[in-house]
């Protein structure tokens, strides 16, 4: 299992898309805090990143190095190795090969101008994201033989997670404005884990302002040490959760 992993890790680092994800990711970040004086401004635009292009780039170059490694993968399942032992590999590479990406391009940059409470915490998201959408997207390429299907299919859910699913709330919101709606909104934002970390961060700034009308009852709900053990172990658990989906479909597939 651990050369497989380190395989993995070693072919992804070297990787150029991977490469350039991380230099942008750098470049972006050291250019944030150069350019603001205030480090919190920086931490509010690196939001918006950790919250759309970390995703995008974890879940479509997830899907895409599945597929593209089909062959070796096919190999590796006829030699005495259990295939639960195999997907393990391929996602603790992946995972631990992105997370590292977001960690050098974004994290060390944010532990050297702004190690604060909101800074980790932002950190701790955008690693978090970087797991659950590699997650997601080995459920994406196991359930669908064509790369190009499995590739459209990463690009929805990054966009239904995105996009659609705070559209899609902030409609029943407006339907049902006339009732009470703490515990509902409450749950669905467990939901997403885009809102989850998105809150926990915003909870961390103190910018309640930029969560709308909804923030007293976040606020509620997760702010203090419980609320945020609660975040990240949902977090964890739509980390867990795609992924047992996906190994137990690799177990019965057939290669």
């Amino acid at each position: 299992m651990k050369k497989i992993v380190k395989y993995v890790i070693i072919d992804i680092l070297s990787n150029k898309i991977v490469l350039a994800y991380l230099f942008f990711l750098l470049l972006i970040t050291v250019g944030l805090f150069l350019m603001e004086d205030i480090p919190e401004k920086s931490l509010t635009s690196l939001l918006t990143v950790n919250l759309m292009l970390v995703p995008l780039v974890c879940i479509v170059f997830s899907t895409i190095y599945v597929y593209n490694s089909s062959e070796f993968i096919e190999l590796l399942a006829a030699q005495p190795i259990k295939r639960s032992t195999l997907w393990c590999s391929i996602f603790l590479g992946l995972s631990i090969a992105l997370t590292l990406a977001f960690f050098i391009g974004c994290g060390l940059p944010i532990l050297f101008f702004a190690p604060t409470a909101t800074g980790i915490t932002l950190l701790l998201s955008g690693l978090f994201l970087s797991i659950i959408f590699t997650a997601i997207a080995l459920l994406s390429a196991v359930y669908t033989k064509d790369k190009a299907k499995g590739t459209g299919v990463a690009l929805l859910l990054w966009f239904y997670f995105g996009i659609v699913f705070d559209g899609l709330v902030l409609f029943l919101l407006f339907q049902l404005m006339d009732y009470p709606l703490e515990q509902l909104i409450t749950g669905l934002s467990l939901l997403n884990p885009l809102d989850l970390a998105r809150i926990v961060t915003l909870l961390k700034m103190d910018t309640s302002a930029l969560m709308g009308a909804t923030s007293a009852v976040f606020k509620q709900s997760f702010e203090g040490i419980t609320g945020t053990l609660i975040v990240y172990g949902v977090l964890c658990i739509w980390a867990i959760i795609p992924f047992y989906l996906s190994l137990r479909k690799f177990k019965k597939k057939d290669l």
